[in-house]
């Protein structure tokens, strides 16, 4: 930890963020030429054909820090920029896209399977600004046609309406529309834009957290957008809101901050990336005011996204992010559906040596951290994360089920008939998947120094800088043509250690072979029972009865050495249709 600091010069990061940024730009086509990154959806170029691209978002991101910079010689580049990506929106009201723009420059709104609705508000948001914060710089013709981007944005954002349940686009929409309309004296959005605030404010507070809980990349969004909503709307109701919201989102981020291993505590709805990045640890840092640090000045991470928007983390909760000897449980409802009562739980358990977080049912997309563990491993972090694996990519109707009491856990994974395969609704599986390669993971990564792995049959032994870990297999079934190798011979359900690039994976093998059809219909009994111990339990290790019927599997503690009482996890044996939801 370093002195705590009052002030960071926001100029300072932006220059330098924009003078880093030089490199990039293609003078040529007016945007930004970077390669191309994306999360294998929406867009349907491939690496092999266009390494570099010019991508919309970032570019307008770009234009507007130019603009921040009030530096003159930078205005020309600015207009040059936002005129280029104005001429990629779609301006037809007659089309499904209207108002919103494709990702890059090479792939048009035509060619993406399907377009991102998003863009919207991502590119409409980023217009607003430069029309509020320099229209007065810019040249009259680009006013105008910024003013009718803009209200081609607005459109689209209204007529998609988007709801409460989607955070950050509920918020940057409401942002867009909020600011355009006290831009453009349009009643109508502004109007809009605080009905959307006041549904977003009564979801948000019925269970106290965001719809996408815990997500270290889509908290630091939707923080950031409410904090200019609080910053630059002229609204009292919408600076109320906005200033409670922030509330909720800095409560969850602060109590989840995990000091020693100084990570950010899982569960996680949606992240990117199990460790956090130098981005997110650079927020972190810029608006704790260096009470969190991470990096030298010189080494900063600024994104040009934060400069005046005000972003800073509430006095009452920046203690949250000092390290602690004590040991906490957090438990938190992330999901009601008012119809049925039902309720999705966040579960996450804090202690000196390590965090550990999961959710007690939830699919195991790419995107989700169902089940993610922490170490601190001197001074350094490992993790752990399970994963569920369709030809090494993550499986989206793999369900994830966990119990846990005091550092022992029960994990139950069974699979869906009609969910997704690498997204949750973009690519049914329709009940069946082509697969070479079918596995169940325990991932370690971050630090491995002091990392040893050892596994023997249906256990695995695991330590982490001297903590012990422990894993065992309680069920396996996935029908018998599976339970065979490659040669045809049974086998036995083994832990394998996989040395990959800076991971380890603890695999669990369903099925390696010749590429063949897995129906998911067909199948009786798919379904995986386990037990992990961390710490003083691998030494006092429960006993595990399995009970099973023709529709459920059930692990039960019967005896503990702890004073509550045994926990027990129960799932569905044979792949069904229904979701956690």
């Amino acid at each position: 930890m370093s002195l705590y600091r009052q002030s960071i010069d926001h100029k300072e990061f932006l220059l330098r963020k924009v003078i880093s940024q030089e490199k990039d730009y293609d003078p040529s086509v007016h945007m930004l030429l970077r390669p191309l990154h994306t999360p294998g959806y929406h867009t349907t170029l491939t690496s092999d054909d266009y390494p570099l691209v010019h991508p919309t978002h970032p570019s307008l991101l770009y234009a507007v820090g130019l603009l921040n910079t009030e530096s003159p010689e930078y205005v020309q580049r600015a207009c040059d920029i936002i005129q280029c990506v104005l001429t990629l929106q779609d301006r037809d009201p007659d089309r499904d896209t209207y108002g919103i723009w494709p990702w890059f420059y090479e792939e048009p709104l035509t060619q993406m399977s399907p377009p991102d609705w998003n863009w919207a508000d991502f590119c409409g948001k980023e217009l607003v600004l430069a029309a509020l914060l320099h229209g007065h710089r810019l040249p009259e013709d680009l006013r105008e046609q910024i003013h009718e981007g803009i209200s081609c944005a607005c459109d689209a954002i209204m007529k998609r309406d988007m709801g409460p349940h989607y955070t950050n686009i509920s918020i940057m929409g409401a942002f867009v529309t909020l600011i355009a309309g006290e831009l453009y004296s349009r009643q109508d959005y502004v109007e809009y834009a605080l009905q959307r605030l006041e549904k977003l404010k009564q979801y948000t507070e019925r269970l106290r957290t965001f719809q996408e809980f815990n997500s270290p990349h889509y908290s630091v969004i939707a923080i950031v957008d409410l904090s200019k909503i609080y910053t630059y709307s002229i609204n009292p109701r919408a600076k109320e809101i906005a200033n409670d919201l922030l509330d909720i989102g800095w409560h969850m981020v602060a109590e989840h901050y995990h000091p020693n291993s100084q990570q950010w505590a899982g569960p996680h709805s949606r992240s990117y990336s199990t460790l956090l990045n130098n981005k997110i640890k650079s927020f972190l840092q810029i608006t704790t005011d260096n009470r969190l640090h991470f990096f030298s000045d010189d080494d900063l991470e600024y994104d040009a996204e934060w400069y005046g928007s005000g972003c800073r983390c509430p006095d009452a909760y920046l203690n949250l992010f000092i390290s602690s000897a004590d040991t906490k449980v957090l438990e938190q409802p992330y999901y009601r559906n008012e119809d049925t009562g039902f309720m999705k739980w966040a579960i996450t358990r804090m202690t000196p040596r390590y965090t550990i977080g999961f959710f007690k049912n939830e699919i195991m997309w790419n995107q989700t951290r169902g089940l993610v563990a922490y170490f601190e491993n001197n001074g350094a972090a490992t993790y752990l994360q399970m994963r569920c694996l369709h030809d090494g990519y993550d499986y989206c109707s793999g369900v994830l089920s966990v119990a846990e009491e005091e550092g022992h856990l029960l994990l139950g994974v069974r699979f869906l008939t009609n969910g997704g395969d690498t997204h949750p609704g973009l690519d049914r599986i329709e009940g069946c998947i082509e697969a070479s390669d079918f596995r169940l993971r325990m991932e370690f990564g971050g630090c491995l120094e002091g990392v040893r792995i050892v596994a023997e049959g249906a256990t695995a032994e695991v330590e982490i800088n001297g903590l012990p870990l422990r894993v065992d297999n309680v069920y396996a079934a996935f029908d018998e043509l599976l339970s065979m190798d490659s040669g045809g011979e049974q086998r036995g359900w083994n832990w394998e250690v996989t040395a990959l690039e800076q991971r380890i994976g603890l695999d669990f093998v369903i099925y390696a072979g010749e590429r063949r059809t897995i129906d998911f219909h067909a199948l009786n009994r798919a379904a995986f029972l386990f037990s992990l111990a961390i710490g003083d339990v691998v030494e006092k290790l429960p006993v595990i009865t399995v009970i099973e019927d023709s529709s459920h599997v059930t692990a039960r503690v019967v005896t503990s050495h702890w004073n509550r009482l045994p926990h027990e996890l129960s799932i569905a044996v044979k792949p069904n249709d229904i979701h956690p939801v």
